[in-house]
């Protein structure tokens, strides 16, 4: 169990961002994780600790007699470790209760100085407290699940781990799960194997709760995907974007014209568009549900999940519906999350204002028209760039948006549970935050 998300990085700003107009193909990004998979193997890279794990191994790709499922089968409650994983002398455990304005406040801190930077160290992403709350109080979250190192004699909270459960339905079952997040360990003490232990230690805490799977998301190659996914990028604020170096002006194209390529309209195109409200999470429950149904691996939403998942709420998720004029049916849905990043060394700018895809569903609109109404709130909200991945069905709108395709690629990973082939993103119906 472990995270780590890609590199905030976008492609030129040129009107098509692919010399040949083609995105790369599904397949393509398959191959492309599989020969990184082989490369690895050539070289000898090992992957210690993974190869100790309940988790599909790279030996075992395409291996079709391991049957699909759990890998090891749940141990009695009474043969869980009872007792935390032993750390460093100098370092101790605790459970980080989010709900307190000063342990809050430390994690993010932890996280705005130590998480996930792109590959340039120019940006950092700057989850806010709002945010966190969000993300780790789900009902029937545990407290225990949000762990903490400190230095013993400082008091000095230097690295952190959540996990939150989740009920992922994997083909026809549904599988209670812990998704983890939030692995971040202070830049001082990488070096210290703190990682493994606290995937560990979160690890057994899960145990104890008598949940055995896991759902997790890195932005490096570990053993073994289940999917590949690709980060794209819309920009909204292109001039800024390409001020703070998230993007490049593109050959023979100037500030004017690249301003004017990605100008949006004013005003939403959908009669009945609009902000979603709490008397809503019936409709948009069922709406999701029947949506998420084609999909190979999605979450088995209710309606509690949606009031707290997909509702509005500040800074932190925006929900937009259709309801029609005539029947008051609502019809179509699009959601996207509000995660900054922090930019580096740079003298005018110190925020990336980002929007992130979250969940969308078109059964009237096209989902093309649906979009771009959800580009067009999120510029007049002064977001400078919309993400999104090439998940469910978003492949079918990103180039006509005039997305383009980023440097980072998401891997999809299930602890304790086999799927016997690599799923294409279009038949992933997961985001995790």
């Amino acid at each position: 169990m472990v995270d780590s998300n890609p590199s905030p990085n976008s492609p030129e700003e040129t009107p098509n961002p692919n010399p040949d107009g083609n995105a790369p193909a599904e397949n393509d990004l398959a191959l492309d994780s599989l020969a990184k998979v082989q490369e690895s193997l050539l070289l000898g890279k090992r992957h210690k600790f993974w190869e100790t794990q309940p988790v599909g191994q790279f030996k075992d790709l395409g291996d079709t007699s391991l049957p699909e499922g759990p890998i090891e089968l749940p141990t009695p409650l009474s043969e869980v470790k009872q007792e935390p994983y032993n750390l460093p002398a100098p370092y101790e455990w605790i459970t980080c209760d989010i709900d307190s304005e000063e342990m809050c406040t430390e994690v993010y801190n932890l996280l705005m100085n130590n998480y996930v930077e792109d590959d340039e160290n120019m940006f950092r992403f700057n989850y806010s407290k709002e945010f966190l709350r969000w993300a780790l109080r789900p009902p029937g979250y545990f407290k225990s699940w949000h762990i903490g190192v400190r230095v013993k004699t400082s008091k000095k909270l230097v690295a952190f781990i959540t996990g939150v459960p989740a009920r992922i339905r994997v083909c026809d079952e549904v599988v209670t799960m812990a998704e983890i997040n939030f692995l971040c360990v202070h830049k001082k003490l990488r070096s210290k194997r703190l990682a493994p232990v606290m995937i560990k230690e979160v690890t057994r805490r899960v145990h104890l709760e008598n949940i055995w799977q896991a759902a997790y998301t890195a932005g490096v190659v570990l053993p073994t995907p289940i999917a590949t996914c690709q980060y794209w990028h819309r920009s909204l604020n292109p001039k800024k974007l390409i001020d703070v170096g998230f993007s490049r002006l593109g050959a023979r194209m100037t500030m004017s014209r690249t301003i004017k390529l990605y100008k949006l309209p004013e005003s939403t195109a959908t009669p009945g568009f609009r902000k979603m409200e709490l008397r809503d999470v019936p409709a948009v429950t069922r709406l999701l549900r029947n949506y998420l149904s084609q999909f190979i691996v999605a979450p088995d939403f209710d309606e509690n999940d949606v009031e707290h998942w997909i509702l509005p709420t500040e800074n932190v998720i925006e929900s937009y519906l259709v309801e029609s004029p005539e029947t008051h049916e609502i019809t179509d849905f699009c959601s996207f999350y509000i995660l900054p990043s922090s930019i580096l060394g740079n003298q005018n700018y110190s925020i990336l204002k980002a929007a992130y895809s979250y969940y969308n569903i078109a059964t009237k609109t096209p989902l093309l028209q649906l979009m771009n109404d959800a580009l067009i709130v999120a510029k007049r909200n002064d977001f400078d760039v919309f993400n999104a991945l090439d998940v469910m069905q978003n492949e079918s709108f990103l180039k006509e948006l005039k997305f383009g395709p980023g440097d980072g690629k998401l891997h999809y990973y299930l602890y304790n549970y086999r799927i016997r082939r690599a799923l294409k993103p279009s038949e992933l119906g997961l985001v995790l935050l």
